[in-house]
Formats: C-alpha cells, structure tokens, sequence
C-alpha cells in the first residue's frame, strides 16, 4: 500500500521548554507519526530528525509547526529542505504558510536557497577580507609554524638523557 504518510517534526532547543503548542498544531493538521526532540538546532546529531528523514519515501508530507524548527542558520534548513525536496517530500509549515507542493511555496523556496547561497558569499568574502587585513598586519593566523625555542631546549635535554645508559628512568 503505497498510502502518503503525513509526518510532523517537533523541535525546541532547551529541555526547560515546551512541546505541546507545536504537537497540538501537528495532530490537527492530520499528522499520524511525529517526531519530537528537545536539542539545539545547531546540533549536527539530531537523532529523531535522522531517523523521520530515513523513514520517508516520495510523496510523502514533512509537517513543522514553523521551518526554522529544522535548523539553526537558514542555509541549514534551506539544505535540508532542498534534500528532502529532490526525494519528492513535500514540505508544509503550519504557523509561516509554506507548502512546497504548490507553486507559490516552491517559489518561496527557491528564494530562499538564493538568500541562502547569498548569505553564504557574504560570509565567505568577509572571511577572505578579515584574513586579507591581519595579513597586511603581519598576522599569519592558524596554528604555529613547528616548535617553539624553549620546547626545542627542553627535547634536545630530554633526548640526551634518554640516550645515556648510566641514568634510569
């Protein structure tokens, strides 16, 4: 039976807050299976949003009480949603409106995978430029270029009396 599963993703980032807003909009909106967890969205290992993604198959409906319940950072939310797109799930947001089985939400998508690339850019050039500037000020960042002197003095030291029968350890 090749029946569209209709599932929900319920997310808060602190154990001290509250699932229930986000279930109960979840069961009304005709949700059979939802996924709850109580972890950062900046999180990389998110069990439960790991084990609802395996679990889905094409045409099925992801349902989120509001899209940033996904992710942290936009470009993270707007990459799992595009992954979970080109599997053919269909991505609904109860609270901001977004149903990306209709024109208008793929629309909202991909504007927002364009902000996403955008926002990237940004970050990438002001990296490129911070780096550009200590560089001019003679910093070099990253990490030290071998030993320093005292530690060098202190291995030679530490490698002659290793080499020197007479002493034990």
């Amino acid at each position: 039976c090749n029946k569209i599963m209709k599932t929900g993703y319920a997310r808060v980032s602190t154990k001290d807050q509250n699932l229930d807003l986000q279930i109960e909009a979840l069961e009304k909106a005709g949700c059979e299976k939802i996924y709850q967890e109580k972890i950062s969205g900046a999180t990389k290992n998110r069990p439960e949003l790991d084990k609802m993604i395996e679990q889905f198959r094409e045409g099925d409906e992801l349902y989120v009480w509001r899209l940033d319940r996904l992710g942290r950072s936009l470009k993270h939310i707007i990459d799992i949603v595009l992954s979970l797109n080109e599997k053919g799930i269909i991505i609904k947001g109860i609270v901001d409106g977004v149903d990306t089985s209709t024109i208008n939400g793929r629309l909202f998508l991909n504007l927002m995978a364009s902000l996403a690339e955008y926002e990237s850019e940004l970050i990438r050039e002001r990296t490129n430029a911070g780096l550009q500037s200590a560089r001019a000020r003679g910093r070099t960042g990253g990490r030290p270029k071998g030993y320093a002197k005292e530690t060098i003095s202190k291995l030679i030291i530490m490698r002659s009396l290793y080499k020197d029968r007479t002493k034990s350890p």
